[in-house]
């Protein structure tokens, strides 16, 4: 069996499958990705060689697709009082950085999370055994994947080409301080479209941004923390904590009508809009030269979402092309995300 296995959030299976299709349509193929029982993962049948093309993708282009892992094998059938056996005996003895022991993030996927918690030092020996060896700085990551407890597909990935989080979900805590829930969004979005180095530069303190929809003050705060001035637009009420202890300036306007006095370093919107009226007004935001970089989420309609999605990320590249400006664009599903994308913008020189 060779092929791509793909996490994705449950009930974006047919997204998550149409994007691994139009890649490999890209390589000259025509195959069908297949939703896994218990939805949250997608199998996209594939060549070997393919299958090695298209797993060496760089994860950042994967949007729906919270893992992407190499498929080597799958084993099914397993006998209650010996699973390790035939699990062992599937992987190809070879050198691994570390086994990860996953089911995918779905109702039918979290009871069996306890089960590989506990199973995972057994298959460890099992595999060291079977002379696996385990811990090797170089070697891909070894993932087996549960369905049920009598189904697991093993697969691998290479760390510096994949999510560094089992399942693909960050671990990341609520900050108490925050005035709403919406600033995990942000606080995810950051670590997936920024990297340290990233963080450092366009994070400084002292930097100016614009939060468009700010109220109450989610996406403001995970800026203002940091010593950022924040122009919050919105004609809501802000969190009054908020305004007391940071360096916010609350504008009360409609965020499509908000024009800054003088450029900023960052403009942030949340909206809840129609995704296209969103993704115009980022792009002119960037066309214009009022920010240089943003994160921004698009609320999808129920059907035809992945097609939306397609033209907001068309009507923003096709703006900033007659616009003649140079730009860095990427979108992703993130775990905190809901019937949602959110997308990266970024103005180069």
């Amino acid at each position: 069996m060779s092929g791509l296995l793909l996490y994705c959030r449950g009930g974006f299976e047919t997204e998550c499958a149409r994007e691994a299709e139009s890649y490999a349509f890209e390589l000259g193929i025509d195959t069908e990705a297949e939703a896994l029982p218990g939805g949250g993962a997608v199998f996209l049948p594939l060549p070997e060689e393919a299958a090695d093309e298209l797993a060496a993708l760089p994860f950042f282009r994967w949007v729906f697709a919270r893992q992407c892992l190499r498929v080597i094998g799958h084993v099914g059938n397993l006998p209650e009082r010996d699973r390790t056996g035939p699990i062992a005996l599937a992987v190809p003895p070879a050198a691994y950085c570390e086994l990860w022991l996953e089911a995918a993030d779905t109702e039918a996927g979290k009871p069996l999370l306890p089960f590989c918690r506990k199973f995972a030092p057994y298959l460890e020996k099992a595999l060291i055994e079977r002379k696996v060896k385990l811990g090797s700085p170089r070697g891909p990551r070894l993932h087996v994947f549960f369905t049920d407890k009598q189904t697991a597909w093993l697969a691998t990935s290479e760390p510096g080409n994949a999510s560094p989080w089992p399942q693909g979900i960050p671990r990341l805590r609520f900050p108490h301080e925050a005035p709403s829930r919406s600033t995990m969004k942000l606080a995810e979005a950051i670590h997936v479209f920024l990297d340290q180095q990233d963080q450092q530069r366009y994070l400084k303190q002292g930097l100016r941004v614009v939060d468009l929809g700010a109220a109450p003050g989610g996406w403001t705060w995970q800026f203002a923390s940091r010593g950022l001035k924040v122009t919050a637009v919105d004609n809501g009420r802000m969190d009054k904590k908020l305004m007391a202890e940071y360096d916010v300036t609350h504008v009360q306007d409609d965020g499509f009508r908000y024009r800054p006095v003088k450029p900023v370093d960052w403009m942030v919107c949340d909206m809840v809009e129609q995704p296209a009226r969103i993704a115009q007004l980022v792009a002119k935001w960037l066309a214009e030269g009022w920010c240089r970089r943003s994160i921004f989420n698009l609320k999808l309609p129920m059907k035809k979402r992945y097609e939306e999605y397609l033209r907001c990320k068309a009507l923003i590249q096709d703006t900033l092309r007659k616009a003649k400006v140079p730009y860095r664009l990427r979108f992703k599903q993130l775990y905190h995300d809901r019937e949602e994308v959110t997308g990266y913008l970024e103005r180069r020189e």
